[in-house]
């Protein structure tokens, strides 16, 4: 990557650039185990302070730990996982602000381990007496001490540093939540899809388990399917997305008689001159 060239105007880069690098620091940071602040900061040809600022990012997110004068991976995360961590971080975003007002204080709230909604852990460590329930080793670490969090421990994937299985099937069996909020790997024209059966299943066991449940999915999800299926977009009461969602996809679930609510986001942030 070049430096800023003599003589001409610093330009911003824009958010999506930004998003872009980090997410190359944080590749970098897996590969390697551990690495020095200074030697990303010469590897990457950015200030020293425009690193420490990415990589704060990337530690108030959970993805690696930032010492003294390095960073180092959480053991747990591979490249691949890391990459659905970052994605479309703007609409995710946008739609965790749609999300938050369906919470209310004191109920009790189950979050799986879907990255599209850490957005939205962040938001409710926020409200006051929430009991939150989830199968997201991740999730319980965003939520900290501020939240009464029960986690649902089975079989652990390190994939998605989560728990699935029997185990995770019995508490749902034995819980009833206020509200469910859930995302899912893939939806084709209302359908929805799941690479592991028992993830499949997890999603199934939780509409029993809740009150109200809601669906909350970024417009990349859609248009894909996978191994197993696992219900439809009619089984929620509320799918929360973004306008970049297909019509088709939006139709689809207003005919199965789910309410809908579409974000507004900006994905790149305007250049300026510094």
């Amino acid at each position: 990557m070049s430096r800023d060239t003599p003589g001409r105007p610093k330009t911003r880069p824009s958010d999506a650039a930004v998003e872009q690098r980090r997410q190359e620091i944080l590749d970098y940071v897996i590969d390697q185990g551990e690495v020095r602040i200074d030697d990303l900061t010469a590897r990457f040809g950015v200030s020293l302070m425009t690193m420490h600022r990415d990589l704060d990012e990337l530690a108030d997110k959970r993805l690696l730990r930032k010492l003294r004068g390095k960073v180092e991976a959480y053991p747990a995360l591979t490249m691949e996982t890391a990459s659905r961590f970052t994605l479309h971080s703007a609409e995710k975003e946008a739609l965790a602000d749609l999300a938050i007002q369906q919470v209310e204080p004191g109920q009790t709230v189950f979050v799986d381990d879907s990255t599209t909604l850490f957005p939205l852990v962040e938001r409710l460590a926020q409200v006051e007496r929430l009991t939150v329930i989830t199968n997201s080793l991740q999730v319980a670490r965003l939520l900290g001490s501020g939240v009464e969090v029960v986690l649902a421990g089975g079989r652990y994937d390190p994939e998605y540093d989560s728990c699935s299985g029997p185990d995770v099937l019995e508490l749902l069996g034995r819980v009833r939540v206020d509200i469910a909020f859930v995302s899912v790997s893939a939806v084709a024209v209302g359908r929805l899809f799941h690479p592991v059966r028992d993830y499949a299943e997890l999603k199934k066991a939780v509409l029993r388990a809740a009150n109200r449940n809601v669906l909350v999915l970024d417009h990349s999800k859609f248009g894909r399917t996978a191994t197993y299926a696992h219900g439809t977009v009619g089984d929620y009461d509320l799918l929360i997305t973004s306008e970049a969602t297909p019509t088709e996809e939006i139709e689809a679930a207003l005919n199965e008689g789910t309410a809908v609510e579409a974000a507004e986001y900006v994905e790149e942030g305007q250049p300026y001159d510094s």
